[in-house]
């Protein structure tokens, strides 16, 4: 079987069978179409060791910008998408490479950027320029310190999702696995006080409120989501007020969910329910935390220390 056509009989498997997210498809389609584009559309019983080297010297050699390759990790994202797609045909016995023959390669460990508590409020109070737009900034900021959420999962939400009188809501994220977030009174008292601030009956929760040059485009627009945030928008008014409170750190949304895993962290939780917290599929993704939140390596220093 050629590789094109084993490649789409995956990616449908994976749109219809197992359901997966758009975004999982798109990233799937761009890492194993480089693949096809560098082994050509050959049989897939070809796909051999030798041709996955090579491939592997490709993709660290491929220089994206001006003297800037691939990092290790999005070379891993290519090789993580080739090994799907070989379990894939390995479950068609379809004749080509195993995938466990197929390793990662070894990436440093992972480090967490994360606020302190009186960075967060720095955050928060240069958000608010007592206009709409900051009332909005600062309901953002407030419920990603809150909640936690991925900046994809906040973008999603509508107004009927957020649940403000019990202060906690459902959240679908990835892998489309469900979890309950909740709110803080802060949180609360600053998303009602912005949905107050609206005359709309749009359904996204957070708006772009610049006006369209044709206004009457609201008009044919009842639910509103040509005027929901994009990540883009929210990750930029995240970067632009943390450089406005004079913080040097790069401070993006995830650095938000870090900071709110830490301070659980550090104020006790046990790393289950942070995991839950997060929705994190697995427990080893929320171990990157605990080497800076471990009291007891703390205490121990403490004790011994001279």
């Amino acid at each position: 079987m050629l590789l094109s056509v084993a490649i789409r009989h995956f990616l449908e498997h994976c749109e219809i069978d197992k359901n997966q997210s758009k975004r999982t498809l798109i990233s799937y389609e761009h890492y194993l179409g480089r693949f096809l584009e560098f082994a050509k559309d050959i049989e897939i019983l070809k796909i051999d060791q030798e041709l996955i080297k090579n491939y592997r010297l490709f993709l660290n050699r491929l220089e994206i910008k001006h003297n800037e390759n691939l990092s290790v990790k999005t070379q891993n994202y290519h090789v993580i998408a080739l090994r799907a797609f070989l379990k894939f045909c390995a479950k068609k016995d379809w004749p080509t490479m195993p995938a466990e023959k197929v390793d990662l390669a070894k990436i440093p460990q992972r480090t967490v950027e994360f606020l302190t508590r009186e960075e967060l409020e720095r955050l928060f109070r240069y958000a608010d320029d007592g206009k709409q737009i900051g009332l909005r900034n600062r309901a953002i900021l407030e419920l990603l310190y809150s909640t936690g959420l991925r900046i994809s999962e906040l973008t999603s939400l509508s107004r009927q999702n957020v649940d403000l009188e019990r202060g906690e809501f459902s959240i679908r994220g990835k892998g489309k696995k469900v979890r309950i977030v909740f709110l803080s009174d802060r949180a609360k008292a600053w998303l009602k006080e912005y949905l107050n601030s609206r005359d709309d009956n749009f359904d996204p929760l957070f708006l772009n409120h610049r006006r369209p040059r044709n206004r009457k485009k609201d008009d044919f627009n009842l639910k509103g989501e040509h005027r929901r945030l994009t990540d883009y928008t929210i990750q930029e008014m995240v970067r632009l007020t943390a450089i406005k409170a004079g913080i040097t750190k790069h401070v993006t949304p995830h650095t938000i969910r870090h900071s709110f895993a830490t301070e659980l962290l550090l104020n006790g939780a046990d790393i289950r329910s942070v995991q839950e917290l997060l929705g994190h599929s697995s427990i080893t993704t929320t171990q990157i935390y605990t080497h800076i939140t471990n009291k007891k390596l703390r205490e121990v220093h403490q004790k011994f220390h001279r």
